[in-house]
Protein backbone atom coordinates (compact mmCIF):
# COMPACT_ATOMS: atom_id res chain seq x y z
CA UNK A 1 0.00 0.00 0.00
CA UNK A 2 1.23 4.09 -0.51
CA UNK A 3 2.66 5.47 2.46
CA UNK A 4 -0.24 7.92 2.67
CA UNK A 5 -2.52 4.92 2.93
CA UNK A 6 -5.72 6.13 4.95
CA UNK A 7 -5.06 10.23 4.27
CA UNK A 8 -8.01 9.86 2.37
CA UNK A 9 -10.45 8.03 5.10
CA UNK A 10 -13.35 9.47 5.23
CA UNK A 11 -14.53 11.08 9.10
CA UNK A 12 -17.64 8.56 10.88
CA UNK A 13 -21.37 10.61 9.40
CA UNK A 14 -19.78 11.77 6.59
CA UNK A 15 -19.25 9.77 2.95
CA UNK A 16 -20.85 6.65 3.58
CA UNK A 17 -18.44 4.55 1.12
CA UNK A 18 -15.18 5.30 -0.44
CA UNK A 19 -12.86 3.82 -2.79
CA UNK A 20 -9.86 5.64 -3.88
CA UNK A 21 -7.37 4.52 -6.55
CA UNK A 22 -8.16 1.36 -6.90
CA UNK A 23 -6.19 -0.54 -9.54
CA UNK A 24 -6.94 -4.59 -9.83
CA UNK A 25 -5.87 -7.34 -12.08
CA UNK A 26 -6.94 -11.04 -13.49
CA UNK A 27 -3.37 -12.26 -14.05
CA UNK A 28 -1.06 -10.03 -15.47
CA UNK A 29 -4.31 -8.03 -17.29
CA UNK A 30 -4.65 -4.57 -15.08
CA UNK A 31 -8.55 -4.48 -15.16
CA UNK A 32 -9.74 -1.93 -12.79
CA UNK A 33 -7.16 1.62 -13.14
CA UNK A 34 -7.02 4.27 -10.65
CA UNK A 35 -11.23 4.01 -9.87
CA UNK A 36 -12.09 6.36 -6.98
CA UNK A 37 -15.59 7.17 -5.90
CA UNK A 38 -17.65 8.02 -2.74
CA UNK A 39 -20.84 7.07 -1.73
CA UNK A 40 -24.05 8.44 0.47
CA UNK A 41 -26.20 6.42 2.74
CA UNK A 42 -28.87 4.89 0.81
CA UNK A 43 -27.96 6.44 -2.95
CA UNK A 44 -28.90 3.92 -5.67
CA UNK A 45 -25.89 4.21 -8.52
CA UNK A 46 -26.00 3.04 -11.79
CA UNK A 47 -22.16 1.27 -12.73
CA UNK A 48 -22.50 1.13 -16.53
CA UNK A 49 -20.16 0.96 -19.58
CA UNK A 50 -19.39 -1.37 -22.47
CA UNK A 51 -18.63 -5.16 -22.27
CA UNK A 52 -15.40 -5.49 -20.68
CA UNK A 53 -15.02 -1.66 -19.18
CA UNK A 54 -14.10 -3.80 -15.73
CA UNK A 55 -17.89 -2.66 -13.94
CA UNK A 56 -17.91 -6.39 -12.60
CA UNK A 57 -14.02 -6.58 -12.14
CA UNK A 58 -14.93 -3.01 -9.52
CA UNK A 59 -17.48 -5.14 -7.90
CA UNK A 60 -15.97 -7.91 -7.35
CA UNK A 61 -13.01 -5.91 -6.05
CA UNK A 62 -15.52 -3.77 -3.72
CA UNK A 63 -16.68 -7.22 -2.20
CA UNK A 64 -13.08 -8.36 -1.80
CA UNK A 65 -13.62 -11.09 -3.82
CA UNK A 66 -9.82 -13.06 -4.63
CA UNK A 67 -10.42 -12.13 -7.95
CA UNK A 68 -9.15 -9.79 -9.52
CA UNK A 69 -6.33 -8.77 -7.29
CA UNK A 70 -6.44 -5.85 -5.52
CA UNK A 71 -2.72 -4.17 -6.14
CA UNK A 72 -3.64 -1.12 -4.41
CA UNK A 73 -6.07 1.12 -3.36
CA UNK A 74 -8.17 1.85 -0.67
CA UNK A 75 -11.78 0.80 0.20
CA UNK A 76 -13.81 2.03 3.64
CA UNK A 77 -17.26 1.47 4.49
CA UNK A 78 -18.58 3.84 7.83
CA UNK A 79 -14.92 4.96 8.26
CA UNK A 80 -13.68 1.39 8.50
CA UNK A 81 -11.13 0.05 6.12
CA UNK A 82 -12.35 -2.87 3.87
CA UNK A 83 -9.29 -2.82 1.53
CA UNK A 84 -6.85 -5.48 3.82
CA UNK A 85 -10.23 -7.91 4.22
CA UNK A 86 -11.44 -11.04 2.55
CA UNK A 87 -14.40 -11.57 1.10
CA UNK A 88 -16.32 -13.14 3.99
CA UNK A 89 -15.11 -10.07 6.05
CA UNK A 90 -16.36 -7.77 4.31
CA UNK A 91 -19.64 -9.35 4.17
CA UNK A 92 -19.66 -9.55 8.19
CA UNK A 93 -19.34 -6.14 7.72
CA UNK A 94 -22.69 -5.58 5.14
CA UNK A 95 -20.71 -5.46 1.73
CA UNK A 96 -23.04 -7.84 -0.19
CA UNK A 97 -22.12 -9.33 -3.60
CA UNK A 98 -25.51 -11.04 -6.19
CA UNK A 99 -23.50 -12.63 -8.71
CA UNK A 100 -24.56 -12.34 -12.09
CA UNK A 101 -26.51 -15.78 -12.19
CA UNK A 102 -28.50 -15.69 -9.36
CA UNK A 103 -26.90 -18.97 -7.78
CA UNK A 104 -29.95 -20.04 -6.38
CA UNK A 105 -28.55 -23.45 -3.93
CA UNK A 106 -30.58 -26.88 -5.53
CA UNK A 107 -32.12 -29.15 -3.29
CA UNK A 108 -33.18 -26.45 -0.59
CA UNK A 109 -36.39 -24.31 -0.25
CA UNK A 110 -36.91 -20.71 -0.39
CA UNK A 111 -36.60 -20.38 3.25
CA UNK A 112 -33.37 -22.77 3.62
CA UNK A 113 -31.74 -20.47 1.34
CA UNK A 114 -32.48 -17.92 3.45
CA UNK A 115 -31.24 -19.09 6.16
CA UNK A 116 -28.12 -20.75 5.05
CA UNK A 117 -27.25 -17.08 3.51
CA UNK A 118 -27.48 -16.04 7.44
CA UNK A 119 -24.08 -14.91 8.62
CA UNK A 120 -23.68 -15.89 12.57
CA UNK A 121 -23.72 -13.47 15.27
CA UNK A 122 -25.61 -10.50 12.63
CA UNK A 123 -29.32 -9.57 13.03
CA UNK A 124 -30.37 -9.64 9.63
CA UNK A 125 -33.41 -9.48 8.13
CA UNK A 126 -36.55 -11.64 9.66
CA UNK A 127 -38.69 -13.55 7.30
CA UNK A 128 -41.62 -10.82 7.79
CA UNK A 129 -39.46 -8.21 6.27
CA UNK A 130 -38.11 -9.77 3.51
CA UNK A 131 -42.15 -11.09 2.64
CA UNK A 132 -43.01 -7.55 2.53
CA UNK A 133 -40.29 -6.42 0.05
CA UNK A 134 -41.15 -9.65 -2.22
CA UNK A 135 -44.67 -10.83 -1.88
CA UNK A 136 -44.09 -14.13 -3.50
CA UNK A 137 -41.28 -15.33 -2.37
CA UNK A 138 -43.92 -15.91 1.13
CA UNK A 139 -46.39 -17.51 -1.28
CA UNK A 140 -43.29 -20.22 -2.83
CA UNK A 141 -41.21 -19.90 0.45
CA UNK A 142 -41.53 -24.23 0.84
CA UNK A 143 -40.66 -24.66 -2.82
CA UNK A 144 -37.45 -25.69 -4.17
CA UNK A 145 -35.56 -22.12 -5.20
CA UNK A 146 -34.61 -23.88 -8.71
CA UNK A 147 -38.17 -23.90 -10.05
CA UNK A 148 -39.09 -21.05 -9.43
CA UNK A 149 -39.35 -18.21 -12.67
CA UNK A 150 -36.69 -15.90 -13.75
CA UNK A 151 -37.55 -13.25 -12.04
CA UNK A 152 -38.39 -15.03 -8.65
CA UNK A 153 -34.68 -16.50 -7.88
CA UNK A 154 -33.47 -13.01 -8.84
CA UNK A 155 -35.46 -11.68 -5.78
CA UNK A 156 -34.50 -14.70 -3.88
CA UNK A 157 -31.00 -14.01 -4.72
CA UNK A 158 -31.26 -10.26 -3.58
CA UNK A 159 -33.25 -11.51 -0.11
CA UNK A 160 -30.29 -13.99 0.95
CA UNK A 161 -27.98 -10.29 0.33
CA UNK A 162 -30.57 -8.83 2.30
CA UNK A 163 -30.74 -11.29 4.77
CA UNK A 164 -27.29 -10.94 5.84
CA UNK A 165 -27.92 -7.21 7.41
CA UNK A 166 -26.46 -5.58 3.73
CA UNK A 167 -25.20 -1.52 4.23
CA UNK A 168 -23.57 -2.22 0.81
CA UNK A 169 -25.87 -4.22 -1.62
CA UNK A 170 -23.80 -4.85 -5.42
CA UNK A 171 -25.58 -6.09 -8.06
CA UNK A 172 -24.67 -7.85 -10.95
CA UNK A 173 -26.92 -7.67 -13.55
CA UNK A 174 -30.14 -7.79 -12.00
CA UNK A 175 -32.13 -7.73 -14.79
CA UNK A 176 -31.19 -10.11 -17.26
CA UNK A 177 -33.43 -12.33 -18.68
CA UNK A 178 -36.02 -10.93 -16.97
CA UNK A 179 -39.89 -10.30 -18.42
CA UNK A 180 -40.51 -5.91 -17.74
CA UNK A 181 -43.07 -7.35 -14.94
CA UNK A 182 -40.32 -9.06 -12.92
CA UNK A 183 -38.37 -6.12 -13.63
CA UNK A 184 -40.41 -3.46 -12.17
CA UNK A 185 -41.44 -5.53 -9.12
CA UNK A 186 -37.54 -5.76 -8.26
CA UNK A 187 -37.06 -1.54 -9.13
CA UNK A 188 -39.73 -1.24 -6.85
CA UNK A 189 -38.15 -3.28 -4.19
CA UNK A 190 -35.06 -1.89 -4.79
CA UNK A 191 -36.30 1.72 -4.04
CA UNK A 192 -37.98 0.61 -0.60
CA UNK A 193 -34.19 -0.72 0.14
CA UNK A 194 -33.23 2.54 -0.16
CA UNK A 195 -35.66 3.66 2.52
CA UNK A 196 -33.87 1.46 4.82
CA UNK A 197 -30.43 3.16 4.25
CA UNK A 198 -28.78 0.34 2.38
CA UNK A 199 -26.92 1.89 -0.28
CA UNK A 200 -27.13 -0.38 -4.04
CA UNK A 201 -24.65 -0.43 -6.86
CA UNK A 202 -26.16 -2.20 -10.14
CA UNK A 203 -23.81 -3.06 -12.89
CA UNK A 204 -26.99 -3.40 -15.65
CA UNK A 205 -26.62 -3.85 -19.66
CA UNK A 206 -30.10 -2.45 -19.39
CA UNK A 207 -28.83 1.30 -18.72
CA UNK A 208 -32.25 3.26 -19.20
CA UNK A 209 -33.84 1.06 -16.81
CA UNK A 210 -31.11 1.51 -14.07
CA UNK A 211 -31.48 4.97 -14.79
CA UNK A 212 -34.70 5.62 -14.32
CA UNK A 213 -34.32 4.37 -10.06
CA UNK A 214 -30.67 5.62 -9.38
CA UNK A 215 -29.95 8.75 -8.22
CA UNK A 216 -26.14 9.20 -10.07
CA UNK A 217 -24.15 6.77 -12.60
CA UNK A 218 -21.05 5.98 -13.02
CA UNK A 219 -19.51 4.83 -16.55
CA UNK A 220 -16.72 2.99 -17.09
CA UNK A 221 -14.47 2.79 -20.20
CA UNK A 222 -11.18 0.53 -20.19
CA UNK A 223 -11.31 0.10 -16.58
CA UNK A 224 -11.15 3.63 -15.35
CA UNK A 225 -14.57 6.44 -14.93
CA UNK A 226 -15.14 8.38 -17.61
CA UNK A 227 -18.13 9.88 -16.06
CA UNK A 228 -19.72 10.31 -12.63
CA UNK A 229 -22.75 12.67 -11.66
CA UNK A 230 -26.15 12.71 -11.82
CA UNK A 231 -28.29 9.81 -13.31
CA UNK A 232 -30.59 12.31 -15.09
CA UNK A 233 -27.09 13.96 -16.51
CA UNK A 234 -25.69 10.48 -18.06
CA UNK A 235 -29.06 10.32 -19.69
CA UNK A 236 -28.27 13.77 -21.33
CA UNK A 237 -24.76 13.91 -21.44
CA UNK A 238 -24.23 14.30 -25.26
CA UNK A 239 -20.16 12.76 -24.70
CA UNK A 240 -21.50 9.68 -22.82
CA UNK A 241 -24.12 8.85 -25.60
CA UNK A 242 -21.57 9.51 -28.64
CA UNK A 243 -19.12 7.50 -26.89
CA UNK A 244 -21.88 4.55 -26.65
CA UNK A 245 -21.25 3.88 -23.35
CA UNK A 246 -24.71 4.13 -22.14
CA UNK A 247 -26.09 1.30 -24.44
Amino acid sequence: MQEDAGKDQPPKGATYFLCHQLNAQYGDARVVRDVSFGLKEGEIVALLGPCGAGKTAVLRTLARSAEPYLRSGEIWLEGEPVHDKQAFEAAQIGIQLVPEGRRIIPGLTVEENLELAQIAGLPGWSYERIYGLFPCLEARRQDDGTVMSAGEQQMLAIARALSRDAKLLLLDEPYADLPNDARREIEHALLKVKQYGITTVIVERQAAAVLDIADSAIIMDEGQVVFRGPAYQARADDTVREANLVV
